[in-house]
């Protein structure tokens, strides 16, 4: 089974969807659409009504409403919805929430338990550096904690601060799918595109894409390849 991105354009690149119940990274650097990407995918569930929820530690709910504002593909209506739950792990509505499913096994087992026990379809995590936060040893905890991901009933987009294509991190490994952004500054101004660089059980080309920013949200040409 497939499930819609909410992002025009983008399931061509992938046979029609993500498929469901998978784990993929977003990756790219600062300002190139990742968190943009993952609101709309978030949305598109909130619209099929799918249970939804958005992970982070840096950001609050009404700095990510006002940060998609200016679109208007439906974020404000989905974060304000029964649909979709907002989680920010270091305020204290938070903690608290996430607290009640046991302190032992650290973050993994207990955001493991809170999408199981929630029903949760589709979640969004931003971003990595959520990770270095919780773990004392990233690298060994991480495989764990994607692990511990990919067996839940949920569908998982996993925001990335790598800004290097080429340098595959231990979340790239893991994941089944890998999906990169770029920015490239040219004489007439920033052109920006979205790579396919790892998708499991699709076939795809890994060329990049041109990507822009419309009022809808982001806007994906999947026949205009960028020439780099």
């Amino acid at each position: 089974m497939r499930v819609a991105s909410g992002v025009p354009g983008f399931d061509d690149l992938v046979d029609g969807g993500l498929l469901s119940d998978r784990l993929y990274v977003v990756s790219g650097p600062p300002g190139s659409g990742k968190t943009t990407f993952s609101s709309m995918f978030i949305t598109q569930g909130a619209k099929e009504g799918e249970s939804c929820l958005y992970v982070t530690m840096h950001e609050t709910k009404s700095e990510l409403r006002e940060d998609m504002s200016g679109f208007e593909f439906g974020f404000d209506r989905a974060i304000q919805s029964n649909a979709v739950q907002f989680l920010n792990l270091v305020t204290e509505p938070g903690k608290r929430a996430i607290s009640q499913f046991g302190k032992e096994g650290g973050l993994t087992n207990r955001l493991v338990a809170y999408i199981e026990s929630n029903g949760i379809d589709r979640v969004v995590i931003d971003s990595t550096l959520l990770l270095q936060h919780f773990f004392n040893d990233v690298s060994d905890e991480i495989t764990g904690f994607l692990s511990a991901l990919k067996q839940t009933d949920a569908t998982i987009i996993l925001i990335s601060e790598m800004t290097d294509p080429s340098a595959y991190s231990d979340e790239h490994y893991l994941a089944h799918g890998v999906i990169f952004f770029h920015n490239f500054l040219e004489s007439g101004g920033m052109q920006r595109g979205i790579q396919v660089i790892k998708m499991r059980g699709t076939a795809i080309d890994c060329d990049i894409r041109e990507l822009e920013f419309s009022g809808e949200g982001l806007l994906v040409h999947p026949d205009r390849k960028v020439q780099t």
